[in-house]
């Protein structure tokens, strides 16, 4: 039977109808249909294939998905697509493995140079340096004279050599309100080591910056290879620079975005009631693909910087201490803006950092604002058996990242594992732990500290390894989730975290027509196979952002 009115109806008269399909609503009244019919944007019609006739007019088009499998449309749960276009310039030294290779792609870099050149990358794994720590003495005598800053993977640290620090005017140790530091040796001299984003900004009015149509330009290809991938939307974790907006209704004033973006401002130490308010004040701001949606906060940093705040000090004596020197004043700021009705979504790596912002949303107690998932964790890298319970209790979605354990091994000799000991390692990134706690459970890729690719992450979270590398040991194997699992970290799940179940996460009448189509099942494929699917179509809001040729 169609689930729409007869023919005659105008909502019969689909834009586009999608067909030959084997379809996963998510939807629980239907989780299985063969034909969606498609209407300014909105699914109007979910069916078999029968239907399509009583759906289709002169205008409707018809796209065969040729047996292809449909789920509602995939969304990254944590990324920086705007921020990560000037993140991500220069070399990608992800594929550096050792000490011998970043030295061989810098001066392959600087070779290439034009005079008053720098040499800048990005993606630079700490596991490069092996056990020595991350100095500069290790690569200035390659750069042949140019000036160098290479941000860390993590995206909250970075080298710089001797000549970036002098432009920046870097001659020893800084103090900074928030957690971060210009490491220096013995002697007060700077090694290059920056930690946190105080630290790296300072050499923000030095660096070379990509012009504005070179960012809009890069964005707009950046979000094209995503919707390639099957994205149909993202939850973008920053809003730190004040150009953003006009970048993004630059775009719009000419054609619609590739994804659908829901943007969340920082929110950082030091900030006072005004400061609140005008995060309170953007969430009306919003385009046809974008919105302002949530505020962004750290409650601490990385394992790996010594940043992450852990209830006792990593193997390094560090960690214990919050990216806000007074945690009080984090819980007052999440307060008012939990009175305002704004979402809030929280960094917090470490048990402690965890802890704390259970704790605050709890502290709200009968004061809490309506609605379940208002506030939300990323990233949960550690955290022990007694916190799991309370995500699902106090409504507090955790988003997570599972290819970011591509930077660690099983056996526990990389970086993040030496740094914050077996125990704590051995309870990394506990993603089916806190699903079978009954939490909600975001995934996404903090692209670009990790690729964007939603089956790869999709994978990975199946598999603990990266997708296609059967030889690789995989992390903590016992948080691998089902295949459904991931699939709804990607679909229903993060529409749950936004608020928007109402319009995403399922197909079905009424829902937004974002929509992705794999070559293969997401849920009964091989992991392995997932990760290199063929993406048949992509589709946000009604418009079919990609199509695969052929």
């Amino acid at each position: 039977m169609p689930t729409v009115p007869a023919a005659s109806s105008p909502l019969t008269i689909a834009d586009t109808v999608l067909t030959g399909a084997r379809i996963r609503t998510l939807d629980p009244r239907r989780p299985w249909a063969e034909a969606v019919a498609v209407k300014d944007g909105t699914i109007v019609a979910v069916g078999d294939a029968r239907d399509v006739r009583d759906w289709r007019g002169a205008a409707t088009e018809v796209v065969d998905l040729a047996g292809a499998t449909l789920t509602p449309g995939l969304v990254d749960g944590h990324s920086h697509p705007v921020w990560g276009v000037e993140m991500s310039t220069g070399l990608d030294l992800s594929d550096c493995r050792d000490l011998d290779g970043l030295r061989t792609a810098l001066a392959a870099a600087a070779r290439a140079l034009p005079p008053g050149g720098w040499v800048t990358g990005w993606g630079l794994d700490h596991n490069v340096f092996g056990d020595r720590p991350i100095h500069r003495d290790l690569i200035e005598d390659v750069l042949g004279g140019a000036p160098a800053f290479l941000r860390l993977y993590d995206g909250h640290s970075a080298l710089a050599d001797g000549r970036a620090l002098a432009a920046a005017g870097i001659d020893g140790p800084r103090e900074f309100a928030q957690r971060a530091s210009v490491v220096c040796d013995d002697s007060g001299r700077p090694t290059g080591h920056l930690v946190e984003h105080a630290a790296t900004d300072l050499l923000r009015p030095v660096l070379p910056r990509p012009s504005a149509a070179d960012r809009r330009a890069r964005l707009l290809a950046l979000l094209g290879e995503m919707a390639a991938a099957g994205l149909t939307g993202a939850h973008v974790m920053d809003l730190q620079d004040p150009d953003a907006l006009h970048l993004l209704a630059g775009i719009e004033a000419d054609a619609d975005l590739p994804l659908r973006l829901r943007l969340a401002p920082w929110c950082m130490p030091g900030v006072d009631a005004d400061g609140l308010d005008h995060l309170v004040a953007l969430q009306r701001l919003t385009g046809r693909r974008w919105r302002v949606g949530g505020v962004k906060f750290f409650m601490d940093g990385t394992v790996e910087g010594g940043t992450a705040w852990l209830e006792r000090a990593d193997c390094h004596g560090q960690g214990t201490e919050a990216f806000w020197p007074d945690p009080a004043a984090y819980t007052r700021a999440v307060h008012h803006l939990d009175r305002a009705g704004v979402r809030t979504a929280t960094h917090a790596i470490g048990d402690a950092a965890v802890r704390h912002v259970l704790d605050t949303v709890e502290a709200l107690g009968a004061d809490r604002a309506p609605g379940r998932y208002r506030h939300r964790v990323e990233h949960i890298e550690t955290v022990p058996d007694e916190q799991l319970p309370r995500f699902a209790a106090l409504g507090v979605a955790a988003s997570m990242q599972p290819t970011h354990t591509a930077y660690t091994r099983a056996d526990h000799t990389d970086a993040w594992s030496q740094r914050i000991g077996t125990e704590r390692a051995e309870r990394a990134w506990r993603c089916r732990d806190l699903r079978d706690a009954g939490a909600v459970l975001v995934l996404g890729s903090d692209w670009p500290i990790a690729h964007h690719d939603p089956r790869q992450v999709m994978a990975t979270a199946r598999l603990r390894r990266p997708a296609g590398e059967p030889g690789t040991a995989p992390v903590t194997p016992g948080q691998a989730l089902t295949g459904l699992m991931a699939l709804e970290g990607c679909t229903s799940h993060t529409a749950l975290a936004a608020g928007e179940e109402a319009v995403a996460g399922r197909i079905a009448p009424g829902y937004r027509a974002d929509l992705t189509a794999l070559g293969v099942d997401p849920v009964t494929a091989p992991a392995d196979e997932l990760g290199t699917a063929p993406v048949r179509l992509t589709m946000t809001g009604g418009r079919i952002t990609h199509r695969a040729v052929g």
